[in-house]
Parts: structure tokens; sequence; C-alpha cells
């Protein structure tokens, strides 16, 4: 008997020469993070592909592009382009970098714009190599109540940058998503899941037509990024204010800046047409949370709240659906694209169809961290060390 539409067998067999490909270069970075490099960032092998290469950075004013800088500035990288449409923070990201960096900060060109704009876009795409697409509106709450504008920013946006990647023969572009894209319940999980779909969608004609590879990397909540809680917290209790919580016994992932970088380094490095990465990340409850950062900063009245508009009891990085087509890379995911056409008829197996995996990967069941964890955890964040020494935040929250 035949049965037509057996999504797993026909990947693994369309793709075993991709994975081939894949693990042979992981591997190869296996041996080069047992000989030290543990920082993607830090890699020779990264930051040799950057050698007199222009990068562009999109919503690059925010914390993602803060931390990008401060790992790329001051390597051979030939010019990093910021675009963003915070003329404020483009003028304090300046004088930052004339202040710290003197010596490498005519390095950094910035660009107003707006990636709703194809235009602006396509003028700092101009005789650039690669891309990091970060600008996106991301507050959940937000987003519910402006669903259009994250449509325009988190899905036009994405193609507007596609196009003008395309258009200019840019070699590599990387996107950042999120964990609320999977099984998404809230406008801004719903649009960065279609800006995923978007990539995933032109991947294959962007390559074949300019040599483009675009991809996604995915992760959850980046501690003390711009809008996170952690700053929150450590502002009430510094205002000896309740912290507000939302629900204790929600858990989310715990990824810091560094993190971040290094995913998308990663996916730089190993990104197939359409290929979406996650890394495997601690996770913990609010409640855990809460406590964590109390230890650190001190004790003060605990509040709930409640959860706000649009928020899960847990998330969740990689779906049931999109397991079956992973490849567990060790501390990363790698998510392969749905390479088949529209003509199904075409693909068809023997046995028993299989549509999703045994189970999804979220922040229920990855690894747990009590609060003895959550403050090493913290104690990572440059943001937190800065607020413990009283010093200025080189990355605004």
């Amino acid at each position: 008997m035949k049965i037509i539409h057996s999504v797993s067998k026909y990947l693994n067999k369309k793709l075993a020469g991709i994975e081939h490909t894949i693990i042979r270069k992981y591997k190869a970075y296996i041996g080069r993070e047992k000989r030290g490099g543990t920082k993607m960032y830090n890699n020779m092998h990264i930051t040799q592909a950057f050698k007199n290469k222009t990068l562009v950075i999109t919503g690059g004013t925010g914390s993602f592009g803060s931390t990008v800088l401060k790992h790329f500035l001051t390597t051979d990288i030939g010019e990093i382009r910021i675009i963003s449409r915070d003329e404020k923070k483009q003028d304090w990201m300046r004088h930052t970098l004339q202040a710290q960096y003197p010596d490498y900060a005519g390095k950094v060109q910035f660009y107003v714009g707006d990636v709703r704009n194809v235009d602006s876009v396509r003028d700092v795409m101009y005789g650039a190599n690669y891309v990091f697409h970060a600008a996106a509106l991301k507050e959940v709450p937000s987003c519910e109540f402006f669903p259009m504008e994250a449509v325009r920013t988190n899905i036009i946006g994405t193609d507007n940058v596609i196009t003008a990647a395309v258009e200019n023969h840019v070699e590599r572009v990387v996107f950042l998503s999120t964990d609320k894209a999977a099984y998404p319940i809230n406008s801004m999980g719903m649009t960065k899941a279609v800006g995923e779909k978007v990539v995933q969608a032109r991947a294959q004609k962007a390559f074949e037509r300019g040599g483009t590879v675009l991809a996604c990397t995915r992760y959850g909540n980046v501690m003390c990024s711009r809008g996170s809680v952690i700053p929150l917290f450590i502002d009430q209790i510094k205002r000896k204010a309740p912290i507000t919580i939302t629900d204790p016994n929600m858990t989310r992932f715990l990824m810091n800046l560094d993190e971040a970088v290094d995913l998308v380094a990663f996916a730089f490095e190993h990104a197939e047409p359409g290929d979406l990465f996650v890394q495997k990340a601690d996770a913990s409850t609010i409640g855990d949370l809460a406590k964590g950062v109390m230890k650190v900063f001190g004790e003060t009245e605990c509040k709930i709240i409640g959860s706000r508009h649009g928020e899960k009891l847990y998330e969740t990085l990689v779906t049931r659906e999109e397991m079956l087509r992973s490849v567990d890379m060790g501390h990363y995911y790698r998510i392969a694209p749905d390479a088949r056409g529209l003509n199904y008829d075409k693909f068809y197996v023997e046995g028993t169809v299989t549509t999703e995996g045994d189970e999804a990967y979220t922040s229920h069941n990855t690894n747990r961290l009590d609060v003895d964890g959550v403050v090493k955890k913290i104690m990572e964040t440059d943001y937190v060390k800065e607020e413990l020494e009283g010093r200025p935040h080189t990355v605004e929250a």
C-alpha cells in the first residue's frame, strides 16, 4: 500500500546530503571548541569570515546590535552599518563608541531608516556582504493592541530586507526570531512566525538567483535586553517597590546577550538556505527568577498581577512537527525547511505516515534552574555586573 505525504521519510532522503555537510561542519566546530574556542564569536574562523567585509545590522541600536558591536568592532571587520529609526539611540551609541573605542568608531556608519520602507533598506544594503536582521516589534502587549504595526515591521519589513539583500547580492542574511513564533497565540508571535515562513518560502529562489543564503535563528528571553523583566525587577528593588510577578509558575527560557550572538554566529557559519537554528537553553520559573534577582540585589515585597495579554504558561523553541526534521548538533538544533513543492502527488513512500516528533522542546522540559542556578546565570550578564558596580550600562535595557 502506498501512502502519500510522508514528510519525515521524504525529507530524510531529500536532505541526506545537506545534513552530511552540516554534521561535517559541526564536527569541525566541536574540534575547534575542544581546543579552546568555546564562544563562536571568538572563533578565528568566524573572525576571518568578516575580515574586510561589510555587515548590516537592522534594528542595530537595540541590545543585540550593541552586543554585536562589542564583539566585532575591534576585529578586522571592514564596516558595520546600523540602520534604525531611533535617532536618539543612534546618537547615544555614536558618542559611546567615540568615547570607548576612539580607534574603531569610524568603522560604524549609521543610517536613519525603517525596514518598512524598502527604499531605505536598499540604500543600506548597497555593497554589503552580510546582514543580521534584528529589527522587530517585540513587546507582546504592544503588538496585541497594535497588531497591524507588528505586521508592517515583522512581516513586510522582513520581506523588504530579503528583497534588498537579493537585489544587492548580499552573501548571507540571518534573521532573528523568537520562541513565541512556535505555536503562537499572540500577535507578536504570529507575525514573527509568518516572518519565518517568508524567509523559508524565499530562501531557495534567493540562493538560485543571487547566491544569497537566508537563514533564521529562534531563541527565548534574552536576559537584560530592552523590555526584559530583570532590569524591571532591579529597578523595583532599588526603589523599594514591590516586584510585580505575572504568574510565579510560568517558565521562560533564559539566554544572555553573548549567547544570542553565539547563536547567530553559529547559524551564519553553518546555514544552508532556509535553515532554522535553535540553541538549547536553560529555563526557570518567573517565581525563581524573581527570588534570584532579590538574592543578588536585596529583598522586597512580591505582588502577583496575573498574566498579561497574549502570554503563555510556557514557551516552545522547537515544535513537535519541527522536531521531526531537526538535526541535534549538540548545543543547537538545526531545523531543515520542507523542500517539497506544491505537487504533492510526486512524493510518496510505503509505510506509516509520521507528521510529528514525540515531544516539543519547551521551557517546561528543558534544564530547569533553581534559585541558585538563576543567580549564577544572571551574574553572567554585563547589565547585572554594571548595576552591582555602579557603572553606566554599555547596553541599554
